[in-house]
């Protein structure tokens, strides 16, 4: 371990300020609509507009490529707040950072600069194609293959389970390009176009939770990728993909505490008001329990977020420990504050005239996205048994 203690992030007025505009813009411009995108299923393009008119879609973006050049906490701060009130919501700067960051990590001066400033404009959305269908966890059984034709290359096969497909402009696809080299040195990374001859989506998903963010498949019929579109050298894809998850991870941990953090603030309003045997639930024991470990659980998350944002700044060479467990820690708590608060609102909380019922669903995918948390563990055990890390 790096570092401990307080050295390890520092909450700035700046952070403060931040959190404090994002709140405002989630309570007044997309908590209204949460409800609605859940029920219909239909992208929150209320939420989005409003997050493009605030810089808060893609804050990640570098300055140079016209964005805010906001920090890995800043980030992290966006999403969280965005996700107390609608998860869905939440995944427009989360999956628009998880598209692009192959490209700010790895991809040549030319690329950044063709779609980084549409990115950072909210002319376009990133959307990020890994899985398929029998390549979940294990990314490098991939079936997608990109074969070379003078200088370009000729995409086929799907990719499943991409978040905001069909809404997003651009797509950070991984293909196997030398099928008899060594495996996991063998796929590369490249930008497609929705617009691409030959690029499809597959039918929406029905899911249980995040309705709002449309969950499809790719589906590539002799796509031909110009060769100045591949992201890194030819072979370092999966190499690639790996060190973006490192990072993005983080932000699916800042999204499981905005959820966990909401349910908690609906719960605690209910409870205050609610009133049997003569007096205010809040009152008893028992829910005062619940609540203070419902706390403590979402505290002790968002600290741990923190501090993996902060390594995720400076690069720390801990941080594929700290990413993998600030998400697990996080997801975990996000099931189980959001399943307390359906049961402190009791018969209430089991129906859709409140939010929890919505939460505790839209908190059961943190735990499996960008790595099952079985997956998570095993990152940190291996971590943990090779000494790179620990007090």
């Amino acid at each position: 371990m790096n570092n401990t203690g307080f050295d390890l992030f520092r909450i700035s007025e700046d952070h403060e300020a931040l959190r404090d505009a994002v709140r405002a813009v989630a309570q007044d411009k997309i908590a209204p609509h949460a409800a609605e995108v859940d029920e219909e299923a239909t992208f929150p393009q209320a939420a989005h507009d409003a997050l493009v008119a605030s810089d808060f879609h893609a804050p990640h973006v570098p300055e140079e490529y016209g964005g805010v050049g906001a920090d890995a906490l800043a980030t992290c701060i966006v999403i969280e707040e965005v996700a107390r009130v609608c998860a869905s919501s939440s995944l427009i700067p989360a999956v628009n950072k998880l598209g692009s960051l192959p490209l700010i990590l790895a991809a040549s001066e030319e690329v950044k600069a063709r779609y980084l400033p549409p990115l950072a404009r909210g002319e376009a959305a990133f959307s990020y194609g890994l899985s398929e269908r029998e390549a979940g966890s294990d990314t490098a059984s991939m079936t997608c293959r990109a074969v070379p034709d003078g200088d370009d290359w000729i995409l086929s096969g799907h990719k499943a389970w991409i978040t905001n497909a069909g809404v997003s402009k651009y797509y950070t696809v991984l293909a196997v390009t030398d099928p008899d080299g060594r495996r996991g040195a063998n796929v590369s990374a490249f930008v497609v176009e929705k617009s691409d001859p030959g690029f499809g989506f597959g039918a929406p998903e029905r899911k249980l939770g995040i309705k709002g963010s449309p969950t499809r498949e790719l589906h590539f019929d002799n796509v031909r990728i110009p060769g100045d579109r591949m992201v890194g050298a030819p072979g370092e894809g999966l190499k690639i993909a790996l060190r973006t998850l490192d990072h993005t991870r983080i932000t699916i941990g800042a999204q499981a505490v905005g959820i966990a953090q909401g349910a908690l603030d609906v719960a605690l309003a209910y409870v205050r008001e609610r009133k049997q045997f003569g007096r205010a639930i809040a009152e008893f024991q028992g829910l005062q329990f619940m609540l203070a470990d419902m706390a403590m659980a979402v505290e002790t998350a968002r600290q741990m977020v923190y501090v993996a944002a902060a390594k995720s700044e400076r690069g720390d060479k801990d941080l594929p420990f700290f990413g993998a467990a600030a998400k697990c820690h996080a997801s975990d708590v996000a099931m189980r504050v959001t399943t307390d608060a359906v049961q402190a609102l009791g018969g209430a909380g089991y129906t859709r005239d409140f939010p929890v019922e919505r939460m505790m669903r839209d908190a059961k995918i943190t735990q499996i996205y960008e790595g099952t948390n079985q997956i998570q563990r095993l990152v940190m055990a291996r971590h943990i048994l090779r000494g790179q890390t620990g007090a």
